[in-house]
């Protein structure tokens, strides 16, 4: 038993189907969407007009300049003032690997003396008459360096005294440019240094032995 009263609630007949007390359980209340809809047209209307009138009336956004962004890092100063070092590797460096060496393109140097054929001199033609002349008053040296030039393989044209403006040294005379290399083999072969040209002989070499020669 319970200590609160009875009410009508605990008066159930026997005869009752029914057991126990049934509450008819409501609709579930579910909540309103119209103003959540209506909302949302507003605000669509709002941002369409904001859209397409504003930007006609003169009322456009803000935009940063674009040459801020095209500003690269790499050329923003330092704290020091200057200019940083760009990151990005130099295109000058070669690619040819280390150890391998490129081929030279400059040619090597040649010989001279190989390169142009080196010419010979002119051999003396010992087919020229030679006269020999003694103006050194010492008697028979004509007819000694005659000897001298003949048993060289020289012909002897004339060998005698020289009777003409006397002389101070020994000299060997040629009469033309064509000649000069036989008057080079005689001073060679007698040791007379001093060889002059001059036609007035009748021979194309002539030979002076001056005071002194021995």
């Amino acid at each position: 038993m319970t200590k609160y009263a009875q009410d009508e609630f605990d008066q159930v007949p026997e005869s009752a189907d029914r057991q126990g007390v049934h509450r008819t359980i409501g609709a579930p209340v579910r909540p309103r969407l119209w103003p959540i809809m209506a909302l949302g047209a507003a605000a669509l209307v709002v941002g369409l007009i904001a859209f397409l009138i504003l930007p006609r009336i003169g009322f456009a956004p803000a935009t940063p300049p674009s040459s801020a962004a095209s500003v690269s890092p790499g050329a923003l100063p330092s704290e020091s003032g200057g200019a940083e070092p760009s990151a990005e590797p130099s295109t000058t460096a070669s690619t040819a690997p280390s150890g391998e060496q490129s081929p030279s393109t400059e040619p090597e140097p040649t010989d001279s003396a190989q390169a142009e054929p080196t010419e010979e001199p002119l051999a003396a033609d010992k087919t020229q008459p030679v006269a020999i002349y003694n103006a050194a008053g010492i008697g028979g040296l004509a007819g000694q360096i005659g000897a001298v030039v003949q048993n060289d393989g020289w012909q002897l044209a004339t060998v005698a005294n020289w009777t003409g403006v006397p002389q101070q040294g020994s000299a060997i005379f040629y009469s033309g440019p064509e000649q000069r290399v036989n008057a080079e083999a005689l001073s060679t072969l007698l040791n007379i240094p001093t060889v002059v040209e001059n036609a007035e002989f009748q021979v194309p070499v002539a030979v002076l032995l001056g005071p002194g020669y021995n």
